[in-house]
């Protein structure tokens, strides 16, 4: 009898390393939404939305987060360049994924509390092989999570620089990425400045 298609190990990575220069140098993993940081509810949603493991990539104030935050059966990364900007997050993310089975990685940013599970599991929803390449769309426009199949880690690490992230390699591969749109399940805020900090709860 032909086996069932194996379920795909689609990881969640949280991008939780920026130290909120724009907020006064508050990191944001640990700034509050409901009481508890900002981490372990991205943390959640990543879960809620179906992703597993949850690699966490940790830069400024990592060892305050750890105490603050429960962050139990994640995985934490560290990232000691995390002063580069982004890039050198996703790095240090994807290189650890790359000791696991996982299929795919979805990415997400610690920042963007408006983007629940909904929109998580649309975008997990999409993979279809490890060359998969899929970013959620606001409006039509691109924004997170994107969700990169395994295929394509080591390419996306080798371009990702300073504060861009996978912006360039995106922008090359414009021809193979899915968009998914979630501007019905998902508001794209990110949380940057002292005015933003009013989305939190």
């Amino acid at each position: 009898m032909a086996q069932p298609p194996k379920e795909p190990i689609v990881a969640g990575l949280l991008l939780a390393a920026g130290g909120g220069r724009r907020l006064g140098g508050r990191p944001k993993a640990l700034l509050e939404h409901r009481g508890r940081p900002l981490v372990e509810h991205a943390v959640r949603v990543l879960r809620e939305g179906g992703c597993g493991p949850v690699h966490v990539v940790l830069g400024a104030s990592a060892d305050r987060v750890r105490e603050r935050a429960d962050l139990s059966g994640c995985v934490l990364v560290d990232n000691p360049e995390w002063e580069e900007g982004m890039g050198s997050s996703l790095r240090a993310g994807l290189e650890s994924l790359a000791a696991t089975a996982a299929d795919a990685a979805l990415v997400s940013l610690v920042d963007q509390p408006g983007i629940g599970a909904a929109a998580v599991a649309r975008v997990r929803a999409s993979y279809r092989s490890p060359d998969s390449l899929t970013a959620a769309a606001y409006g039509g426009e691109r924004g997170h999570p994107v969700l990169f199949g395994a295929h394509r880690w080591k390419d996306i690490a080798a371009s990702a620089t300073g504060d861009r992230g996978a912006r360039s390699y995106l922008k090359a591969h414009e021809g193979a990425l899915s968009l998914v749109e979630c501007g019905d399940v998902a508001q794209a805020y990110d949380i940057d400045t002292a005015e933003d900090l009013a989305h939190l709860e």
